[in-house]
């Protein structure tokens, strides 16, 4: 016999621990803002969309011989997003691979070698690929090294943000422009705005924003 209550409202599943990707990424608008703290001890930066609405917050993992870098969905790090890990100790070669809660890639970037030296240049690959699929570089050269003398001077240099303006332009193996990176002008926080300029699918866009990230918190150390 069946002594269950017919009024017995029906239970409410949980909520999951971790988001997925579409409904992070669904409705963002162009384009959006990443700013870190320059004095934060550990690496955090918070991408926020035209409309203000946070749509990531990462937060480096300190003393750790690989680098890792954690991804959530807001700055109460309620709901893991992502996660990106170098594929070996800490190096100039090193590869960076994104994935999302459950494992699953979403790409990985890295630096192209020696080129990196004077120029940046990164390369973000889809997953399973091994050819490049994005080039990143940096639109002006001189601009990036007259940023960082121009910050290393005492009590000036705190202004270096608001007088130069390094960018970044990701590439399609073909050249076609899909999206840019430009340092904007803000005191004691780095503050970078990232536009979509071609078409992307969902995952390419995904995996081209955190490699600006990545490039970033890289760069940073840099100067």
């Amino acid at each position: 016999m069946d002594t269950s209550n017919p009024y017995t409202p029906p239970a409410i599943p949980s909520i999951p621990v971790t988001d997925d990707l579409s409904r992070q990424l669904q409705g963002i608008q162009y384009p959006l803002t990443l700013s870190f703290k320059l004095l934060a001890l550990a690496k955090q930066a918070t991408v926020v969309d035209a409309t203000g609405r946070t749509v990531l917050y990462t937060k480096q993992k300190m003393f750790k011989f690989r680098e890792h870098v954690e991804i959530w969905t807001d700055a109460t790090q309620g709901t893991r997003f992502a996660d990106i890990r170098a594929n070996k100790v800490i190096d100039w070669s090193a590869r960076y691979f994104s994935t999302d809660a459950s494992g699953g890639e979403i790409g990985s970037v890295g630096r192209r070698g020696w080129r990196s030296i004077w120029k940046a240049h990164y390369e973000t690959f889809n997953p399973g690929d091994n050819v490049p699929d994005f080039s990143i570089q940096e639109e002006n050269a001189w601009t990036k090294v007259a940023d960082s003398l121009f910050g290393e001077i005492p009590i000036i240099g705190m202004f270096s943000g608001y007088v130069f303006h390094p960018s970044y332009l990701a590439t399609r193996a073909d050249g076609a422009l899909v999206m840019r990176l430009t340092k904007q002008p803000a005191f004691f926080e780095g503050r970078f705005k990232i536009e979509k300029i071609g078409t992307l699918t969902p995952r390419e866009e995904l995996n081209l924003f955190l490699s600006f990230m990545m490039l970033v918190l890289l760069e940073r150390r840099r100067g």
